[in-house]
């Protein structure tokens, strides 16, 4: 039964790890967003209340 044979199967393994763990997230995390954000003004804008004319 060669499904049982551990060797070609834990070297794929060792292999798909070192792939997914040392070569993308460097590819990953140079990613750049295309609209980086601005930071927003601090003050909070000033708000007038409405005067209803209640009857």
């Amino acid at each position: 039964m060669p499904q049982l044979n551990p060797a070609p199967w834990f070297a794929i393994l060792v292999f798909s790890w070192l792939v997914f763990l040392v070569v993308l997230p460097p590819k990953v995390m140079a990613h750049i967003f295309p609209n980086e954000s601005s930071p927003q003004n601090t003050e909070k804008p000033k708000t007038e209340s409405w005067n209803w004319p209640w009857h």
